[in-house]
């Protein structure tokens, strides 16, 4: 992460405080970012990040209302950055069949990537997941997002059945491959990728042929 933390678009419902753009608010999300790397995200108090930047919690509590404020913060560049890399991948797609492919093996392979890459950030991401915290529920909703634009997509060019329902056929191959895509999931595959997320898309794509 390192210096990516200072330009993080935060949600309106992860705890920030003041107005949107302001040079402290930056400062706190890189030393907290540093921190989180060097200690973990568990490890860390706001007293740390305190003392790290030179103010008083008091004033830090001007920005941010909690921790996890922070580290939602954090957290919601991280998926979003994750998220930007698929669409670009997803641009580059010529088929609904072929965009589906492309929507698990790059949200898998980012995923994997920022597991050995970060382990520290990669652990804010399973607290989020964990704890239920607003990016990680709005990052879910995305991915489900893009995976039902994609089979409606290939249902509309005969690529994809149509006698199952829609929201019934997304909610199945959402299941089927959150293994996969969720992180707090995706630690205990790492094994088993990509072989059997290949074997897994396979799968799918032979139920889903019209």
């Amino acid at each position: 992460m390192g210096n990516a933390a200072m330009n993080i678009k935060t949600s309106p419902h992860a705890g920030i405080r003041g107005p949107a753009d302001h040079s402290i608010r930056d400062q706190i999300l890189l030393a907290a970012d540093e921190h989180f790397s060097y200690y973990g995200y568990g490890k860390t108090t706001v007293s740390d990040l305190a003392k790290a930047i030179g103010f008083s919690k008091a004033y830090i509590y001007k920005f941010f209302d909690s921790k996890q404020a922070i580290g939602e913060a954090i957290c919601d560049k991280c998926l979003s950055s994750l998220l930007d890399k698929v669409h670009e991948a997803l641009a580059k797609g010529v088929s609904a069949t072929d965009r589906l492919r492309i929507l698990f093996t790059t949200i898998a392979a980012g995923s994997t990537d920022l597991f050995f890459s970060d382990r520290r950030l990669y652990d804010i991401v399973i607290y989020s997941t964990e704890e239920k915290w607003p990016s990680s529920q709005a990052y879910e909703r995305q991915v489900r997002a893009l995976l039902e634009n994609i089979l409606r997509e290939g249902r509309e060019t005969g690529e994809f059945e149509r006698r199952t329902a829609l929201e019934d056929q997304c909610r199945a191959i959402f299941l089927a491959m959150e293994p996969f895509v969720n992180p707090l999931l995706l630690q205990h595959k790492l094994d088993d990728i990509p072989a059997a997320i290949d074997d897994l898309i396979q799968l799918i794509l032979r139920s889903l042929k019209a």
